[in-house]
């Protein structure tokens, strides 16, 4: 009994220290900038856009805040929320600068990346800010993209959290053509061009051509969307198997690979557990993969197959799109592989079948797949994933394997 209740004091405290563990990190912009009244219209537009969403979920970053008469101008632009949203990502930096490190800049200049630059919108390197301490402690900023001109100030220091974030006032806002650039309403992009300039053209070939299939991902993005896409070679290594699924089959299977709301890199990473996906009909419990961290990477897993993110075709709050090294194949349209539990009698060697050829590049196309040909359906019990609530249960399962010596 006593062990018992030892374990449970450890259990407890371990939990306690992991959630100021977690508190000290968080950060919140919004409230950070709150009651400053000369920077309420800056606070104001990092809402409305999202990008406050986006800042309080970065750790190791500096924001680099106006104040209402900077922001006025920019107003006077009659720009749309979508390229305020940009010029604002681009005072976002992605590094901590805090006033001293400012000061202390080796070599008295740095390039630094920015927000923006992770959109993919940036062309070449307008996505970076130039920082550099002048002599005589002074410090300019400018956009990569403004031939060198430094025309903006560092004023004082908002508010620092070393070294997760820094809140700093410059004199005015950065100038960046590209930035502000028009910029269509996220439902105006086309996916299918975004995939096929990133290594996704299968995909995204299947798509345009299951004309429903490519509005069901469409109609989602302002809601919010985060799309897997398989890179072409994981494409060509199946498509033997998406050519013998029905037609129904196809398009659920083309739809698993959408999940109907945004999840950032970072946002998979800290919320691991059980996803929906747009293929997902009626009940939570069809059509559906966990996501897992590997490492510094994230996993998608289904009881047939394991994909890995690989790469960032497109991220801009409310949609997403990422690279995956494999095709997600739901138990709900393949046979899962039985594990025997007791060691089969000996036999003898069969020969291997044969491996089937490798697919051309262009040996096939959509119009190719035959209708006719049912796949096998799982025939085994239902299988369940149990969703255990974000990252409490780990901590508990984790010591609790660790106090199970004990008992």
């Amino acid at each position: 009994m006593g062990t018992c209740t030892s374990f449970g004091m450890i259990l407890t405290g371990i939990i306690a220290m992991t959630i100021l563990s977690l508190s000290s990190t968080a950060h919140n912009i919004t409230l950070i900038l709150d009651g400053r009244k000369q920077f309420s219209t800056f606070n104001h537009y990092l809402s409305v856009s999202h990008l406050a969403e986006e800042i309080n979920r970065r750790q190791t970053i500096t924001v680099l805040a106006v104040d209402n008469a900077a922001m006025n101008e920019l107003l006077r632009k009659h720009l749309s929320i979508y390229t305020i949203k940009n010029v604002l990502s681009l005072h976002v930096l992605a590094d901590y600068f805090g006033a001293m490190k400012l000061h202390q800049i080796t070599g008295r200049t740095a390039l630094v990346s920015t927000l923006f630059q992770a959109t993919g919108r940036a062309q070449g390197m307008s996505g970076f800010v130039n920082i550099t301490n002048f002599r005589g402690g002074k410090v300019g900023f400018g956009a990569e993209d403004n031939d060198g001109v430094l025309d903006s100030f560092f004023v004082k220091s908002l508010k620092e959290k070393p070294y997760y974030i820094s809140v700093i006032q410059i004199s005015k806002l950065l100038s960046s053509s590209d930035a502000e650039a028009p910029t269509p309403a996220p439902s105006a992009y086309n996916l299918t061009v975004l995939m096929t300039k990133k290594g996704c053209k299968l995909f995204a070939d299947l798509l345009a051509f299951h004309a429903d299939v490519e509005k069901t991902f469409e109609s989602n993005i302002d809601s919010g969307l985060t799309v897997f896409c398989p890179i072409d070679q994981a494409m060509r290594k199946f498509m033997p198997k998406y050519k013998n699924l029905t037609t129904d089959g196809k398009t659920s299977l083309l739809l698993y690979h959408g999940i109907p709301v945004y999840n950032s890199f970072q946002m998979l990473k800290t919320g691991n557990g059980e996803f929906n996906t747009l293929a997902t009909d009626g009940t939570t419990r069809n059509y559906n993969f966990t996501v897992q961290n590997n490492g510094q990477g994230v996993t998608l897993k289904t009881r047939i197959s394991t994909a890995t993110i690989t790469g960032t075709v497109f991220d801009d709050q409310p949609l997403v799109i990422f690279t995956v090294d494999e095709v997600l194949e739901p138990r709900e349209l393949f046979k899962v592989k039985q594990v025997r539990t007791t060691a089969p009698a000996p036999t003898k060697a069969k020969k291997s079948e044969e491996a089937p050829a490798e697919m051309d590049d262009d040996s096939y196309s959509p119009d190719s797949a035959p209708e006719d040909d049912d796949v096998v359906a799982d025939e085994s019990e239902g299988w369940r994933v149990m969703s255990y609530g974000g990252w409490w249960w780990p901590i508990v399962v984790s010591v609790a394997a660790a106090g199970a010596t004990y008992f």
